[in-house]
């Protein structure tokens, strides 16, 4: 199979997203869809002056008409796109006013729901023992609601919980310029070679390379708008994509969400501390605070150049090992960074005491 097949999505939606984002940020200014810290004040935010948002339009952009041209029109890709949709609608709408994020979370909700009715659930998953398949269809219950059916089970519940999980919290490794999406690119093309592997003997997995790569294009196209120091932000609805994609992207790859994992370690286990320090300090574990890896590197002395470029690399490492371990050796590769993360999370704990606060946006 030609090689271009697969770097033409890419470049197609590289240049779309690349080239729409200066228009994109025309229409923010125009629509307030704005961040301004002096009159809309988030306890997360490490910027100041006055920003565009809006930056999951031009992402969909990007997606979009890769998607149109390269991936088939079935139902499969319909309900993955009105879901990416609805989510860029939802994400123009908290950029003008900030929404609530229990509304957020049940528009999420509802985007879930669609693209696993649609297809995109998780009928088996590796064995990471033996290396053998566990199937979840055993227990699929056939239920039928205003003329539909639908099937309820564990393949169902598991990827409902993991779009929206990963969803969430991606976006709260976005606090610094060009973080989100250069470690969101990494782990879409990652998961691309992963599909690629399998179109090989699969020709149904080609659309799901396609897609990948498409997804990549568009976050390197935004990249250079975002880097420090950002002309435009991802808003919610850039950062609610990265998710969404990522996370249809570990389903649709053969169910290798474990691959997923250990590409996206960093912010997974950040959101997990997050949780963990929300619920321990009894605070909704929905709600923002200033207490992620990226604001305590800031408190460090970090510069938003070094921390992103950081997460990058830590990204890349580790999915280059996701690509040429077995399942059981991914395990202990996620429990390493478990426990390195926890170490290194201590060490700048405790080191940030004795610190001296730069400014908020230094590079």
């Amino acid at each position: 199979m030609m090689i271009m097949q697969f770097i033409a999505p890419t470049l197609v939606a590289l240049c779309v997203t690349f080239f729409s984002t200066p228009l994109v940020i025309v229409i923010a200014k125009r629509q307030g869809w704005i961040d301004d810290p002096k009159h809309r004040y988030h306890p997360a935010h490490t910027h100041a002056g006055i920003v565009p948002r809006a930056g999951g339009l031009a992402l969909f952009f990007g997606i979009i008409v890769s998607s149109l041209i390269y991936i088939p029109v079935n139902s499969h890709s319909i309900g993955i796109m009105a879901g990416a949709l609805i989510l860029t609608v939802m994400g123009l709408i908290d950029d003008k006013k900030d929404v609530s994020p229990y509304i957020r979370l049940g528009i999420n909700g509802i985007v879930a729901l669609i693209v696993i009715y649609t297809g995109s659930t998780i009928p088996f998953i590796t064995n990471p023992v033996n290396g053998g398949v566990l199937s979840l269809t055993a227990w699929d219950q056939h239920i039928a609601l205003l003329g539909l059916r639908f099937t309820v089970g564990l393949p169902q519940i598991l990827a409902f919980l993991w779009i929206i999980w990963t969803m969430n919290i991606i976006g709260w490794s976005a606090g610094v310029d060009g973080q989100m999406p250069g470690y969101v690119a990494i782990s879409a093309f990652v998961l691309g070679l992963l599909s690629l592997r399998y179109s090989v003997t699969d020709p149904a997995q080609v659309w799901v390379t396609m897609l990948a790569f498409g997804v990549t294009g568009a976050f390197l196209g935004f990249l250079p708008w975002n880097f420090y120091p950002q002309r435009i932000m991802p808003g919610y609805g850039g950062k609610t994509l990265a998710g969404y994609f990522l996370a249809l992207l570990g389903i649709l790859s053969f169910a290798k969400l474990g691959t997923a994992l250990l590409v996206l370690g960093i912010p997974m286990l950040d959101a997990v501390a997050t949780l963990v320090r929300r619920i321990g300090t009894k605070k909704s574990p929905v709600w923002a605070d200033r207490g992620h890896l990226h604001h305590r590197l800031l408190d460090l002395g970090w510069g938003k150049r070094r921390i992103a470029l950081f997460y990058w690399g830590v990204s890349a490492i580790l999915g280059l090992v996701s690509l040429t371990v077995t399942s059981k050796l991914k395990v202990y590769a996620f429990i390493a960074v478990a426990v390195a993360l926890t170490m290194f999370l201590v060490w700048v704990s405790f080191f940030t005491q004795f610190s001296k606060r730069r400014g908020p946006d230094n590079g």
